[in-house]
C-alpha cells in the first residue's frame, strides 16, 4: 500500500532526512520518501495506518500538511 501526503514547509535535504525519520518511526511505514522539490512524501506501508496519525506526526515534526 502506497500513500502520498502533500506537505509544506520542506526547504532542502535535512527538511527531508526529517520527515523520512518521523515517518519511517511510525509502526506500519516500510519506507518514506519526501521531496521537498515537489513538496510531497510518498509513503509505502506494510499495514493499515491511519492517515491522520501520519499527518500528526509531520505536523508535530514542523511542517504542513495540506489536507
Amino acid at each position: 500500500m502506497e500513500i502520498t501526503l502533500k506537505i509544506e514547509g520542506m526547504m532542502c535535504p535535512h527538511c527531508e532526512a526529517t520527515v523520512k525519520k518521523t515517518l519511517e518511526a511510525i509502526d506500519g511505514v516500510l519506507l518514506a520518501t519526501p521531496s521537498h522539490t515537489e513538496n510531497n512524501a510518498v509513503v509505502k506501508l506494510s499495514k493499515d495506518v491511519d492517515v491522520a496519525l501520519l499527518e500528526k506526526a509531520v505536523e508535530d515534526a514542523g511542517y504542513t500538511v495540506v489536507r
